[in-house]
């Protein structure tokens, strides 16, 4: 029952960090808002998640994952609910902002609960569900997203995508009071808000600024906040350098193999989380394809990302850190085939054309995300795996938030101006040259992986 209540706690966080790759178009629509909106939806939930995950872990260290968890879980399901009867852009965009904020309440408790009070045998079963669930929810969010914005239950439209929380995390707020067992807390554990508040501040002040100078010219307004977050993610950095309780160690920072991973991964999450979006855009904008027959197209692209999963486990032990090569590689293939089929076929590209091209990306994704960040910590020491790999997880929901925003607004600042044909090409040339950078980069990568253990 444990298990089950920390996989609806996933499963709520996974469907709700895919679902608007669908909704964006609908939800813009709905509420008369402009391009801003779609870049901000995926956008604000990841950057608030991200910045926030290792302080909401060192919460539930200090007063308890039990109590963390239930309150991380009541705040995702109100928040939800916010979200879901939001009559405007900027209620919707503080909803999904709430949701990050209790995200990163919720989920770093459920794994650590289940590692402090698992038997070994039952742990390692446990983690063996982890992946093929997690694969079934990232199908979920796209298709759930789907189906309940073209049934239009009781004429709601696209909310119901978010309202649908108030049901899954009742019953699991009712299963975790019930069934979710208390974790003595650490009085001494350290909790520095501050720090992952101002990391928050500074990436959000960057996109503000980025997302509006894009949208409406790069007047004052857009100048001054991007220069703000730069200015404050320096302070933050210079903070994090002399501070004593770092989010991040700095024994982990002047590990090269570490910080390799760790940028790779950030570029790669961001490139992907990006591209995932556009491509959802492209079918709805420029296909003119429904919402559900949008997330049926996105089927090939996830169930590649959970063959390549299935591949890196099978081939890491012979192949090494060449795996990662083989998978950017992969991923520019298929990136490549996307290319050829929006500029050969155009708008008459069959769902085959789609499914082959979506499918090799998927492919080659799912062998970087099982891989990068297993050879970043292949040179940590044992005692810094955690706070290592608490870190990495952090990184990947930033990119996350950064790549929806970013590569976003290269596709819908040329779709009105130069067509959908050109603004998806110079997105996947930009995406292409972000993956051949990170190639380049895979000799500065631990030669060996981290082990099961570590």
């Amino acid at each position: 029952m444990t298990l089950l209540v920390v996989l609806l706690a996933d499963a709520m966080d996974l469907i709700d960090a895919t679902i608007a790759n669908v909704a964006a178009p609908s939800v813009v629509a709905d509420l008369g808002a402009g391009p801003g909106l779609i870049k901000w939806l995926g956008a604000s939930y990841a950057l608030a998640l991200g910045a926030l995950l290792v302080v909401g872990g060192r919460i539930g260290d200090r007063f308890g994952q039990r109590r963390t968890f239930l309150v991380g879980l009541t705040g995702f399901v109100l928040a939800s609910a916010v979200a879901g009867l939001a009559v405007g852009p900027g209620m919707l965009i503080g909803a999904r902002v709430a949701q990050g904020v209790f995200g990163a309440l919720l989920i770093p408790q459920g794994m650590a609960i289940i590692t402090a009070t698992f038997p070994k045998d039952a742990l390692r079963k446990a983690f063996g569900l982890f992946a093929p669930m997690l694969g079934v929810f990232a199908v979920a969010g796209p298709l759930l997203g789907g189906v309940l914005i073209d049934a239009d239950l009781f004429g709601l439209r696209w909310r119901p995508i978010f309202l649908i929380n108030i049901v899954v995390g009742g019953v699991a707020l009712v299963l975790a009071f019930r069934f979710l067992p208390a974790v003595e807390a650490d009085r001494t554990a350290r909790v520095d808000p501050g720090a992952s508040g101002l990391l928050a501040v500074s990436l959000f002040a960057f996109l503000f600024g980025l997302i509006t100078g894009s949208e409406d010219g790069w007047s004052a307004l857009a100048i001054g906040t991007t220069a703000a977050g730069v200015v404050l993610f320096a302070v933050f950095c210079r903070l994090q350098a002399r501070g004593e309780q770092p989010l991040l160690a700095r024994s982990l920072l002047r590990n090269r193999g570490f910080t390799s991973g760790l940028v790779m991964g950030l570029l790669v999450f961001a490139a992907f989380s990006g591209l995932m979006y556009v491509i959802s855009l492209f079918f709805q904008l420029a296909l003119g394809f429904s919402p559900t027959a949008t997330s049926v197209n996105l089927i090939p692209l996830t169930a590649g990302i959970m063959g390549g999963s299935g591949i890196s486990t099978a081939l890491l032990p012979k192949l090494g850190r060449k795996l990662v090569f083989g998978g950017l590689l992969t991923t520019l293939a298929g990136t490549g085939i996307l290319l050829l089929v929006v500029n050969v076929a155009d708008g008459n590209a069959t769902w085959w054309h789609n499914a082959i091209a979506t499918a090799v990306i998927g492919l080659g994704a799912g062998i970087c995300f099982s891989t990068i960040f297993t050879f970043a910590l292949g040179d940590v020491a044992a005692q810094d795996a955690g706070a290592a790999s608490g870190s990495l997880s952090a990184v990947q929901q930033v990119a996350n938030g950064i790549g929806s925003a970013t590569v976003t607004s290269v596709f819908l600042a040329l779709i009105t101006t130069s067509g959908s044909t050109s603004a998806m090409t110079t997105t996947l040339l930009v995406v292409g040259g972000v993956i051949v950078a990170c190639l380049a980069a895979v000799p500065l990568l631990p030669r060996t992986a981290a082990d099961t253990e570590h």
